[in-house]
């Protein structure tokens, strides 16, 4: 393994709504997962074999920026995210991950708003799917995306949290939709 001296950290993290698993390089955090996503596994291996680098526990000076502004977004003190991020995916998948990333505290687009964004209004199912891919939830907020009637669709950490993720940032068109 090339990076064998370089391994990637991985920390458990208790949040308000449920255990997160964080991982980070030597560049900045690659994933930042719940614990009982059904992906997780197959998550870990992947970047193991893109970093070619072995997955342990241990810490980052990263952890530490992740956990301190993790916990000020679930107080309402942070509304923007200053840890580094290294994020793994196809250039497309960063490319629609980076506009996630503009879209302001707070508010909610469509995907078919994202696709405008991105600059490719025919994309819309594959911005669905790369948003799907994403392995830094929160962080990079695609729990900001709904659909076009306003639902809440697909969220990896499961509904109800992208519910109260989107409460917590007072989005007040989900606060009277049930699951």
């Amino acid at each position: 393994m090339k990076n064998r001296d370089k391994p990637i950290f991985l920390k458990y993290i208790e949040t308000p709504i449920g255990t997160m698993v964080t991982c980070a390089t030597d560049k900045g955090i690659c994933m930042l997962e719940f614990s009982d996503s059904k992906m997780l596994e197959r998550e870990l291996q992947n970047i193991s074999k893109i970093e070619k680098a072995p997955i342990i526990e241990g810490e980052s000076p990263f952890f530490a920026i992740l956990e301190r502004e993790l916990s000020e977004y679930f107080v309402g003190k942070r509304q923007e995210f200053s840890v580094s991020l290294q994020p793994f995916g196809s250039d497309f998948q960063k490319s629609v991950w980076q506009v996630l990333r503009t879209i302001p505290y707070g508010q909610t687009w469509s995907y078919k708003e994202q696709a405008i964004a991105l600059g490719s209004p025919q994309s819309v199912r594959a911005v669905a799917n790369a948003n799907g891919q994403n392995h830094i939830s929160i962080l990079i907020p695609c729990h900001r995306v709904i659909g076009s009637n306003g639902t809440l669709t697909g969220y990896g950490g499961g509904l109800w949290r992208k519910k109260f993720l989107l409460e917590l940032e007072g989005v007040e068109e989900v606060k009277n939709k049930t699951l």
